[in-house]
């Protein structure tokens, strides 16, 4: 028998959801002062190596172990000496959901360079259809444009914001600065999971 075809989270925003702003100061005050020979070595470490990112460079603290599965993740090696400023970001920014027990599969900042752009894509795997996409912005200018849910958006530093990572959307840094957002997933263990999981997962073993 197929599989069903993965379908989103609903409670997942199909546009942006406007989380609230966060303290990032000092989270943002650490991440200046990460070296260039820094954001080199982990970029070049990096999980996510995917050619619509084009020219942005991440540092990944946390990342999922199959592209198929976001109950699996794992930590990467940045993230024990992050955690201490991460945490309470990330806290901050997801008390609206209200989650009892709630976890990160994903974590990483994202550096786009003057001129920068992200292709316009979807990310479609079924790891990504359920926990929810949450971006706050550490750094940025006012010609720092986004796309999400069919509409053009400019971020504010420190203000959480979820997108809409299933629907096409692209972003093009047009300003004379670097763009450093924190994003990451987030989702309710308690949940329920969808029909669809295990069938999928299944599948995938049998191949």
């Amino acid at each position: 028998m197929t599989p069903a075809r993965p379908a989103a989270n609903p409670r997942k925003t199909t546009t942006v959801r406007k989380l609230g702003p966060v303290d990032i100061a000092a989270l943002r005050a650490a991440v200046l002062a990460i070296p260039e020979s820094v954001w080199e070595v982990e970029n070049a470490a990096k999980p996510n190596k995917f050619e619509v990112l084009d020219q942005t460079r991440h540092i990944v603290f946390r990342f999922i172990s199959s592209p198929r599965d976001w109950r699996g993740s794992y930590d990467c090696p940045a993230w024990a000496q992050w955690r201490g400023l991460l945490e309470p970001v990330l806290a901050k920014a997801v008390r609206t959901y209200g989650y009892a027990r709630g976890v990160f599969p994903r974590v990483m900042l994202a550096r786009m360079p003057a001129g920068g752009v992200i292709h316009p894509h979807i990310d479609a795997n079924p790891a990504a259809k359920w926990p929810h996409k949450i971006h706050i912005p550490l750094l940025t200018n006012p010609e720092v444009i986004s796309c999400f849910g069919g509409a053009e958006h400019h971020f504010t530093a420190g203000e959480a914001v979820e997108v809409n990572n299933l629907g096409p959307h692209w972003v093009h840094n047009g300003g004379q600065t670097d763009r450093i957002h924190l994003i990451f997933e987030y989702y309710d263990i308690d949940q329920p999971e969808p029909d669809w999981l295990e069938p999928l997962l299944r599948a995938g073993n049998m191949r």
